[in-house]
């Protein structure tokens, strides 16, 4: 079981830890915390003893949903959260009136690309040198969820 809630800058040190152990450049604790001062909706997802399993960031601008971030603890992958997360999130861009919801991926990020794909997710372009790397910058691949003809999940 996950349920979704609210973020509260009281889970920013485990949130970050999480994005920490799950990326090579993971978003500084100052990115979440901006986020939440922004306004952007920022959800923990976590177990009946509310221990955080997964996060997601998303900027609603007009009708199109971006979302900003989204990660699942590193020991919890592969279970099918990250795709309830996702589901939640795109529940959510519905119930806002979004046509489009957005997101970049890493281009070495297959296992994402995959998820994406299987919710129906298209790649729209590249954005090149978009990330940081090892060495040099890791090309984005920017892809969408065109809304206007989905219905809504039905929750995670």
């Amino acid at each position: 079981m996950m349920l979704p809630r609210v973020m509260l800058e009281d889970d920013l040190f485990e949130v970050h830890a999480i994005e920490k152990a799950a990326n090579r450049f993971p978003w500084s604790r100052k990115n979440f915390a901006d986020s939440l001062d922004a306004g952007h909706f920022c959800w923990v997802y976590c177990d009946a003893f509310d221990v955080v399993i997964g996060y997601a960031i998303v900027q609603l601008v007009i009708d199109e949903a971006h979302l900003l971030n989204i990660c699942v603890r590193p020991e919890m992958q592969r279970q099918g959260y990250g795709r309830r997360i996702l589901e939640h999130v795109i529940d959510h861009a519905l119930t806002r009136s979004a046509n489009l919801v957005v997101l970049e991926v890493r281009q070495s990020n297959f296992r994402a690309q995959q998820l994406y794909h299987q919710l129906g997710f298209n790649e729209m372009s590249i954005r090149r040198g978009y990330y940081p790397a090892e060495q040099g910058r890791e090309d984005a691949i920017l892809m969408g969820l065109d809304l206007s003809s989905q219905s809504i999940f039905g929750g995670i």
